[in-house]
């Protein structure tokens, strides 16, 4: 992986002509929770000025390219992030901008950035090129608290009933996850957080937490095997009965504001 990164790194300064400002990963891969299988490697890089329609669309197939190369790497099609002029990023307001996701790749003027992934940024980012100072500014506590009541919203919404992806269980992790930010106004990663919620005995039915977390660092182990495919399933109820704690968190909360 880390050969992957320097590669990586050295063709986006070298498609932008050396006006990269810098570089840096954030998320499970410095927070030592990267999983082939289910992690990503995020990153941001920002240039020195804005980036032109050409080297934009060079940007654009990046990692397709990479691919193709070393059809035998199987980490550049993990790699997600934006790359985009620095002050633009400062300003939140985009001319254009290159986007990696799991599902695609654009040209984009638009993009915001999630506030877990703000978090982790300011507080835990990783500099892979570039030796200038950057302040990434961390979310406030309100800020957060409101994030985490948005995906609380979404797993009311949308995890009633789970599907047979290895990310149904990640409902399980992220709940943890937001449990532990409100009490320490903190961001872990997701593996710590489920081991973190067993410790602490947080949720009903730990077993499901347990299996999760093992699921989580083991991913390929357990895919495409029937079992745990109706497993994964079968876990929306679970998913709301960890939600209701989450909610009486979020009540708790409230009642000290």
């Amino acid at each position: 992986m880390v050969e992957a990164i320097s590669k990586m790194t050295n063709e986006i300064v070298r498609i932008t002509g050396g006006s990269v400002y810098g570089i840096w990963l954030y998320g499970s891969v410095v927070m030592d929770d990267f999983r082939m299988g289910w992690s990503d490697i995020d990153f941001i890089a920002l240039t020195d000025g804005r980036i032109s329609e050409d080297r934009a669309e060079k940007l654009l197939t990046l990692r397709q390219e990479m691919l193709e190369k070393e059809p035998g790497n199987p980490y550049y099609r993990s790699f997600e992030g934006i790359i985009a002029d620095g002050n633009e990023y400062r300003s939140r307001a985009y001319s254009r901008l290159v986007y990696w996701g799991t599902s695609g790749q654009r040209i984009t003027d638009r993009y915001v950035q999630d506030v877990f992934s703000e978090f982790e940024l300011a507080k835990y980012g990783k500099p892979v090129y570039g030796n200038k100072p950057w302040e990434f500014p961390a979310p406030d506590r309100d800020k957060l608290v409101k994030a985490i009541r948005t995906h609380y919203d979404a797993i009311r919404k949308y995890a009633v009933k789970t599907d047979g992806s290895l990310y149904s269980c990640g409902w399980l992790l992220d709940i943890a996850r937001c449990v532990y930010t409100l009490r320490y106004n903190d961001v872990i990663a997701k593996t710590q957080a489920g081991l973190w919620a067993l410790e602490e005995h947080i949720f009903p039915d730990e077993a499901q937490l347990r299996k999760a977390v093992e699921l989580r660092r083991q991913p390929l182990s357990f895919k495409d095997r029937e079992d745990v495919k109706q497993w994964l399933e079968s876990l929306g109820p679970t998913v709301q009965s960890y939600a209701d704690v989450l909610e009486r968190e979020l009540h708790a909360c409230a009642a000290l504001e």
